[in-house]
């Protein structure tokens, strides 16, 4: 048996030897390398049979870098925020096709528009403008799932940079199964084999919707329009969150009813700080149908949100209902445009935004009416 210290009082413990056996490591290596380009192989083909396309994943990584640029010289400019309505519905080379220039996304999907117009109220850099999404159920209740980009962008580090670099020029543009919804770890753990526990629900994860570029512009995946089962699979995702209990802070009238006012006036900070340096505003409702337009007009009525929102901050909005040009359009899971009508919807949005709201000049800071 192999002495230890104790064993020899006042001598150092030797450092274990292994004698590695003779192999033919070489051809190991070369064998292991094989079987792992063809599982990966494998695992891009089956995604990709399944409609998968290499697409931009989005991360927080790719926010910052759309971010910095108003830190680093862009500040002028043109600014979205909002969530997942504003990336999806919003299309930047219609935008820019029409109105001479091409706006910073920074919309975030499942995440109140607040804490992004707050961070550039925040930033004396950003003197553009800005489109402010409003979707009622997020907007109103201040729900973030993204709001951890923002402080990111704040904190990442140059490792950080470089990874998001690495990854966007190297792996996101080549493979269709490098996104979350195609992870093995995700695959598995929504396989319908798993026993539920007393207590635990099914598996409802948001599945992929979308299709990113490398500037973050954003359009619904075809599959979502064109493959019924995976339509019926979002829609019954929707369904169940929709028709789901409220949580803790909103299971009561008088608790919505302060949550809304809570948010109301984080946009009334905000647009204020942004008037006082000359930021034209304008908030947007994109449409929504079927259910989930439904669901908002029930617990989020208009004349308790969106009407109290534009008269307290002053500021000017388009609703899509009061404008017929807005109206009517393809939304395969009640809350996204296709991609197809996304480009119509845009071009009739910056038409009716130029006409009628940023070609009339800056707000004042009192009424937020636009002047000449």
């Amino acid at each position: 048996m192999r002495q230890t210290a104790s064993d020899r009082p006042g001598v150092a413990q030797p450092v274990p030897v292994r004698d590695i056996p003779s192999r033919p490591w070489a051809s190991i290596w070369i064998g292991a390398l094989i079987l792992a380009v063809l599982l990966l192989a494998g695992w891009e083909w089956h995604w990709r049979a399944f409609g998968v396309l290499p697409t931009y994943r989005n991360s927080d990584g790719e926010w910052a870098q759309q971010r910095r640029r108003i830190d680093e010289g862009e500040g002028g400019k043109t600014v979205l925020v909002g969530s997942s309505r504003v990336l999806f519905d919003v299309q930047l080379p219609v935008w820019e096709k029409i109105d001479g220039e091409r706006p910073i996304q920074l919309a975030l999907e499942g995440t109140s528009s607040a804490p992004v117009l707050e961070d550039l109220a925040a930033d004396p850099k950003f003197t553009g403008r800005v489109l402010v999404g409003v979707a009622p159920e997020l907007f109103f209740s201040g729900f973030a799932y993204r709001g951890k980009a923002i402080s990111f962008f704040h904190k990442q580090s140059p490792s950080q940079r470089i990874g998001n670099w690495l990854s966007m020029h190297l792996l996101e543009p080549y493979l269709a199964f490098d996104g979350s919804d195609f992870a093995l770890a995700t695959v598995v753990r929504r396989q319908d084999w798993w026993p539920l526990r007393p207590g635990m629900k099914p598996n409802t994860s948001v599945r992929e919707l979308r299709v990113s570029d490398a500037d973050r512009n954003t359009h619904m995946w075809s599959k979502v329009e064109n493959d019924p089962q995976y339509r019926a699979l979002t829609r019954s995702i929707w369904a169940e969150r929709l028709n789901g209990p409220p949580p803790p802070d909103m299971d009561s009238p008088a608790k919505v009813h302060k949550l809304i006012d809570q948010q109301i006036q984080r946009a009334v900070v905000a647009v204020n700080k942004l008037r006082a340096r000359g930021v034209q505003v304008l908030f947007v409702r994109p449409p929504s149908m079927g259910p989930y337009l439904a669901f908002e007009t029930k617990v989020f009525p208009r004349a308790a949100t969106w009407d109290a929102l534009l008269k307290r901050t002053g500021a000017p909005g388009i609703h899509f209902q009061d404008y017929p040009q807005l109206q009517g359009y393809d939304q395969p899971e009640w809350s996204h445009l296709s991609a197809v009508d996304a480009n119509r919807y845009t071009a009739e949005l910056v038409t009716i935004i130029d006409r009628d709201f940023w070609k009339k000049g800056p707000q004042t800071p009192a009424t937020g009416v636009a002047v000449r």
